[in-house]
């Protein structure tokens, strides 16, 4: 199984496929390969690009706190529980700092701001303008994000994970988006009930991925991939690296598994 993160690792920064990587990933696929899908997106977001690559495995969403299939039919669900998203959600409150949550797929923010529509635009999902995220969220939202500069957040990083340290998970995904789940979920508890699911043993995975929400699964699996230029955790939890979209990653990664 290779279980394969979307953005910074096969998708680039302008939201872009390069066809080398695309031609690569299915030859990884025709060599028998389950290639799965391992995103921060949410399934609305995931699912596009899944469709083109290719992919028709169950795809691991929001960061893990989701396994759904193509269909939408939902295989693994663990959300942030409401009481724990009030507080992420009041810290963002008292710094000005945009935050988001999600409810039935839609996208949910308090405030129309310059960054929930970055974030709508990189997503492909329309922004839903609420009252109060209190009373929007339901019991359970399966993330939280807040989106702000790389600068901000690097600082925000381990202040948040020491304040939530055992409650929460958190993580930047990309540079500017720190998120969080609940602590059952990250993207190694899903990959590893999928392999349970689909009897592929660990030593059998692999995981690549470019982010620090990808560290976990990188760690767990039995080779790990780190893209380049990834935060010095996600380097440090791989066996090796590889080139980023369009510089010949994908392509090193078929060379491996169809000569294994």
């Amino acid at each position: 199984m290779l279980a394969l993160d979307l953005d910074g690792t096969i998708i680039d920064t302008h939201l872009n496929l390069d066809p080398r990587d695309v031609e690569a990933l299915r030859k990884i696929i025709g060599a028998g390969v389950e290639v799965i899908a391992c995103t921060g997106r949410p399934f609305p977001g995931a699912l596009p690009w899944a469709i083109r690559l290719g992919l028709d495995n169950p795809i691991v969403c929001y960061q893990g706190a989701q396994v759904r299939t193509p269909s939408g039919e939902m295989l693994l669900d663990h959300g942030i529980h409401h009481d724990i998203a009030m507080e992420v959600i009041r810290f963002a409150r008292e710094r000005d700092l945009h935050i988001q949550a999600y409810r039935d797929d839609q996208l949910l923010v308090e405030r129309d701001r310059p960054e929930a529509r970055e974030y709508s635009r990189h997503a492909g999902m329309p922004i839903n303008v609420v009252a109060d995220l209190d009373k929007a969220m339901g019991a359970t939202t399966p993330k939280l994000v807040i989106v702000s500069s790389r600068v901000t957040l690097e600082e925000l990083l381990p202040n948040v994970r020491r304040k939530w340290e055992g409650r929460l998970n958190a993580a930047t995904s990309m540079p500017t988006y720190l998120e969080f789940t609940s602590i059952e979920s990250d993207k190694a508890s899903a990959l590893q009930f999928l392999c349970a699911r689909m009897g592929v043993p660990r030593e059998q995975c692999i995981a690549v991925g470019d982010g620090r929400n990808d560290a976990s699964m990188i760690a767990w699996a039995g080779l790990g991939v780190a893209i380049e230029g990834s935060p010095p955790e996600v380097q440090a939890a791989a066996d090796r690296t590889i080139p980023g979209p369009g510089r010949g990653g994908i392509k090193q990664l078929a060379d491996l598994l169809v000569a294994s």
